[in-house]
């Protein structure tokens, strides 16, 4: 399943913490997700790559049948492009965030990430909603 958390309107003004954000995904999920579904596999929604990486390790900190990971693409992409650029020269720090990205999402899905320690990027921290995007 490829839903998108449950977060406030991005153009609300409202924000929520993680541990609000968990809760009420892991609700919704369980009044029409069956436990037999064996993963749940998050879009980021405009979400900031840390805002999603800390509201999954909510999630993952609190019971629940299935596994929770992202469908990753923004998760760990977004922040290595930025780096990258399309230069040569910033190969190695690109794949260095891609790196540090991967290990804080795979922290996340255990339920131990730890933001604090986890030397993120500011451009991490960037939400990455684009009003009235068309595909």
């Amino acid at each position: 399943l490829k839903p998108s958390m449950v977060t406030p309107g991005a153009q609300s003004g409202a924000k929520a913490d993680a541990e609000t954000i968990a809760s009420r995904t892991l609700a919704a999920l369980a009044r029409v997700v069956p436990p037999a579904v064996p993963g749940i596999m998050f879009l980021l929604g405009g979400q900031s790559e840390v805002e999603a990486t800390m509201n999954l390790n909510a999630m993952n900190q609190a019971p629940n049948p299935w596994h929770i990971s992202f469908s990753y693409a923004r998760a760990l992409q977004n922040t290595c492009l930025k780096t990258w650029a399309g230069k040569d020269e910033n190969k190695v720090a690109a794949q260095a965030k891609l790196i540090q990205r991967a290990m804080a999402n795979s922290k996340a899905q255990t339920g131990k990430y730890d933001p604090a320690t986890a030397d993120e990027d500011a451009s991490a921290a960037e939400g990455m909603y684009v009003k009235n995007y068309v595909y």
